[in-house]
């Protein structure tokens, strides 16, 4: 069983920052691209950033230029950045992974996610 943990979320005053983790657990082989998305009460989720195997990113137009995701492949763990953090940046954040296990099997998981509150 592959397993996606979040931390990092918490209650953060309009302009400040967050640092969000995603630590990603078991027989993993190779995790391929990873992602960082939100829901905010009464919408979709939607898509944050993206970091491919090979490094390549992709953000929202709402997120760029204040946000920036990252990885650590040797502890299996991505970051998502958050500086300059607006009300509307409120959400329950979620990690995704693209995951190969030793055996060969191709998983896409969810973490259970961290609630970002950004006071005005």
């Amino acid at each position: 069983q592959v397993q996606l943990v979040e931390s990092g979320g918490g209650l953060v005053q309009a302009g400040g920052s967050l640092r969000l983790s995603c630590a990603a657990s078991g027989k993993i082989f190779r995790i391929n691209a990873m992602g960082w998305y939100r829901q905010a009460p009464g919408k979709q989720r939607e898509l944050v950033a993206t970091i491919n195997s090979g490094g390549s990113t992709n953000y929202a137009d709402s997120v760029k230029g204040r946000f920036t995701i990252s990885r650590d492949n040797a502890n299996n763990t991505m970051y998502l950045q958050m500086n300059s953090l607006k009300p509307d940046d409120t959400s329950v954040y979620y990690c995704n992974a693209d995951t190969v296990t030793f055996w060969g099997t191709v998983y896409n998981s969810w973490g259970q996610g961290t609630q970002v509150t950004v006071s005005s």
